[in-house]
């Protein structure tokens, strides 16, 4: 890694020294201390006016307009390209978690990330992630539920923050920043849709997919004499893709399954408002809606496998069904609504804010082009509703902050505060043929040995009425910080929390901090702290039993809460909040034009919380199997959640920036930026009731965790400005990532790659400006999963690479501004 840090130091000072023959527009100073406002940060501090710069912990700062010079419209993605520490993986093939995909910071969990919205905890998604996907067993907060549009800013603290936040807030914090304006607007029309040559292990052709649309429009209003009332709508139509092999099942040799995106419509509503009111009081509020019907791909049925029936009746007007089978759909609609409201000013001389959020997302799930198989032809039905899942979260505060002069360029600044949060969770059944196993009636026309007809809708089973749930639970905290300049040169920060929740029990943390300015160029930071995340209502209780087909045969897997009596028998303990150690050194440099900031890190995280492998009952003693009968004869094994994984994290995050006007060719503005992330798992959970040969925690679990994100990825962009024209060229490259198997020999690896965006944009008039460009302009891919070990064509590509699997894209966008 220090050879790689050497390089990429080096790569920064040679493009911040590169000096074409334009004339500069003005010569540089030596050092500028002057923030922009694109530099004042609120997150990670709570002293007023402070940059970027002069944070005693990393803070990235991404603009909306940096969001919007790209192709992808969605949120997450464009985060992703942004910011090497954060990534965006596509996932597919995994249920719920195609339509609602996690992004993951410095390579941790997507649950160990804390997100804000002006400051005021978000809400997370009601989905616990329980397949294949990186995030498995976690429940993170859905970032494409917030539009690009309605945002003025992005503020990414890289930096353990539990002490000044509270839970979650592990691998660092996201705050979204809303738009606030009073006047002006805008619009924008984006159309792209995929150009690409697919390559997979058995063919090669080319595809024309994903078409999408996104509408998008703001509006600055007056309200009152001063206030502002800033409203943003967007929606967005895309059609799926599809990198699938050809399938050597059938005859002839066709592409029969589906993986990649979701087919997507959704439209989003937000407003952001400010007013204020006597004694220099102010009032604020924002909230917003999004509506999000997705539609993803399972896994084929073909003719031959268990549960393909000949001449069902449910595919009678299909012709393609007695030759490719069918391929099951799950439909995810996603409703998702937020609030929060409050009042700040001075109150006795101190710096007073009155707060409370409320946010609320329902998922309801449907599955399509399907059948209940054992019903054999005797239920002619193809669609299916298959149940909900239902999060929501209220939170009240009152943060207070004060400045004492203590005779130094900066104050010392006070705060404390207090919160408290009312969480609920709930699982509703779905149609009784949704779930209904009719029977266990052996497949006659099927030649494996024991093959039965599988119960429920295919592809998705519903949620079974055993597994409705309707829990809830409250938590308090209190917090004390303190930012306090030693001298001019020196800053110290502290910070201590202590939260008390109705479930578990209590947690302390805390926080130390510090920064030295050798000179107006050249500082050193440094950060100590721990941390904790509190156990997610949904990995609590979430309940739900699955159908999987394996060597023809249909099992049937329960996933427990780990208070079952199931749980406890094989194993489960109550779960408890994950903790962790954070450690980080950096150093700020500023010459003019120039600034680097270098971060390096160590993150010890103990008893995080995993979702067991499955469980066979056929593997287990007599009385363990008989309890698993008890509950459902059919049942094939059982999985819960648990406490026990222990990593250590280490990482250095890069970011250079140099700005070169000219007055001959234009402005260019050049950053590199990279991060370098290993992490190693060295503990996993054991059971004393379980045979030896049983694990709970598996080879393919560990490895998503130490290898399911690139140990490197490196961001180089440069933005050109001259009159009405304008460019950015941006290049990533991404280390290797392993999606593994049971065993070396099934691992799936992305390879190490580079990938190119360019964008070009006129301005056709002061209000209008039409840009084209391209994403993965050179149409790079994964590398491709082996025919070997894609036995049907489905997999064309590992799904966890983190600059997805679809190929070059091309767009056209048309924006407008008044």
């Amino acid at each position: 890694m220090t050879t790689r840090v050497s390089a990429l130091l080096g790569a920064v000072s040679v493009a911040a020294l590169f000096g074409p023959t334009p004339t500069l527009a003005q010569s540089q100073p030596q050092s500028d201390q002057t923030a922009t406002v694109d530099d004042i940060v609120v997150t990670g501090t709570r002293v007023q006016g402070r940059s970027r710069f002069d944070t005693l912990a990393p803070v990235d700062v991404v603009t909306s307009e940096t969001l919007q010079q790209r192709g992808t419209t969605e949120f997450a993605a464009a985060l992703a390209q942004s910011i090497p520490s954060v990534n965006f993986p596509r996932a597919s093939l995994v249920d719920g978690t195609d339509s609602v995909r996690p992004a993951t910071l410095r390579g941790l969990q997507p649950d160990q990330t804390l997100v804000l919205v002006n400051g005021v905890r978000r809400h997370a998604s009601a989905l616990v992630n329980v397949n294949g996907s990186v995030g498995r067993g976690s429940a993170a907060v859905d970032l494409n539920a917030v539009p690009s549009g309605a945002l003025d800013r992005i503020e990414v603290l890289r930096d353990g923050a539990s002490a000044q936040y509270g839970s979650d807030a592990i691998a660092g914090v996201v705050n979204l920043r809303l738009k606030e304006a009073r006047q002006g607007g805008g619009a924008s029309v984006t159309y792209g849709q995929y150009d690409t040559t697919v390559e997979t292990a058995r063919q090669k052709r080319d595809e024309s997919d994903g078409a999408t649309t996104t509408v998008s429009l703001w509006q600055g209003l007056p309200l009152g004499d001063e206030g502002f009332l800033t409203v943003s709508a967007e929606y967005l139509n895309r059609d799926h893709t599809n990198r699938s092999d050809l399938d050597p099942t059938v005859t002839p040799n066709a592409v029969t399954g589906r993986i990649g995106d979701p087919d997507v419509e959704q439209w989003t509503v937000f407003a952001n408002a400010g007013l204020p009111l006597s004694n220099g009081w102010e009032a604020y509020g924002w909230g917003g809606y999004q509506n999000r019907d997705s539609q993803s791909a399972a896994f084929p049925r073909q003719p031959g496998h268990p549960n393909y029936i000949p001449n069902h009746p449910a595919f009678a007007s299909d012709p393609d069904y007695a030759t490719l089978g069918f391929l099951p759909k799950i439909g995810v609609e996603s409703k998702d609504a937020s609030v929060a409201a409050g009042v700040r000013g001075e109150l006795g001389g101190w710096r007073t804010d009155f707060n409370v959020g409320y946010g609320r997302n329902a998922l309801e799930f449907s599955v399509h082009d399907t059948i209940n198989a054992s019903y054999g032809t005797a239920l002619n039905q193809r669609d299916f509703y298959a149940g909900e899942l239902i999060y929501s979260q209220l939170t009240y505060g009152v943060d207070l902050s004060r400045d004492f002069d203590i005779g130094r360029s900066d104050p010392l600044t006070l705060s404390w505060g207090v919160e408290g949060r009312h969480e609920t969770y709930e699982v509703g059944a779905g149609e009784p043929t949704s779930w209904n196993y009719n029977g266990a009636t052996p497949i006659p026309s099927v030649t494996t040995s024991g093959a039965f007809l599988g119960g429920g809708a295919q592809g998705f089973g519903g949620f079974r009425p055993s597994d409705e749930v309707s829990e809830d639970r409250d938590s308090y905290g209190a917090y004390a910080d303190v930012e306090i300049p030693f001298t001019d040169r020196w800053q110290f920060a502290g910070a201590v929390r202590w939260e008390d929740y109705s479930d578990f029990g209590s947690v302390a943390t805390g926080k130390l901090s510090t920064r030295y300015e050798f000179s107006p160029a050249f500082a050193l930071r440094g950060t100590i702290s721990s941390g904790f995340r509190a156990p997610s209502l949904q990995q609590q209780y979430f309940t739900y039993t699955s159908s999987t087909v394996v060597n023809g045969q249909v099992l049937q897997i329960l996933t427990t809460p780990s208070t079952s009596a199931v749980a406890q028998a094989l194993g489960a303990r109550d779960l408890k909040p994950e903790t962790s150690v954070n450690y980080s050194a950096g150093a700020v440099f500023r010459w003019g034009a120039f600034d680097l900031t270098v971060d390096a890190y160590r993150i010890e995280l103990e008893d995080q919380i995993a979702l067991s492998e499955n469980i066979n009952k056929a593997a287990l003693p007599a009385p363990l199997q008989a309890l698993l009968n008890g509950i459902n004869i059919d049942l094939s094994g059982a999985r819960f959640f648990l406490n026990g994984v222990d990593t250590v994290t280490k990482g250095v995050d890069v970011v250079g920036r140099y700005r070169l006007p000219t007055e001959t060719v234009g402005d260019f503005d050049f950053t590199l930026a990279a991060n370098f992330n290993d992490t190693k798992v060295v503990a996993v959970p054991t059971s004393g009731t379980l045979p030896p040969a049983v694990a709970l925690f598996g080879r393919n679990r560990i490895l998503t965790i130490e290898e399911g994100a690139p140990a490197e990825k490196i961001v180089g962009s440069a933005d050109w400005d001259l009159g009405r024209w304008g460019a950015t060229f941006r290049a990533t490259y991404y280390g290797d990532v392993n999606q593994p198997g049971s065993a070396p020999a099934n691992d799936l690896h992305t390879g190490d790659k580079t990938v190119l965006d360019l964008e070009g944009r006129v301005k056709l008039t002061s209000a209008a400006t039409f840009a084209v460009g391209a994403d993965n302009l050179l149409d790079e891919y994964p590398d491709y999963a082996p025919a070997n070990l894609n036995s049907n064509g489905l997999i064309g590509f590992p799904f966890y690479s983190p600059f997805g699997f679809n190929g070059r894209y091309l767009y056209a966008r048309l924006s407008l501004n008044w």
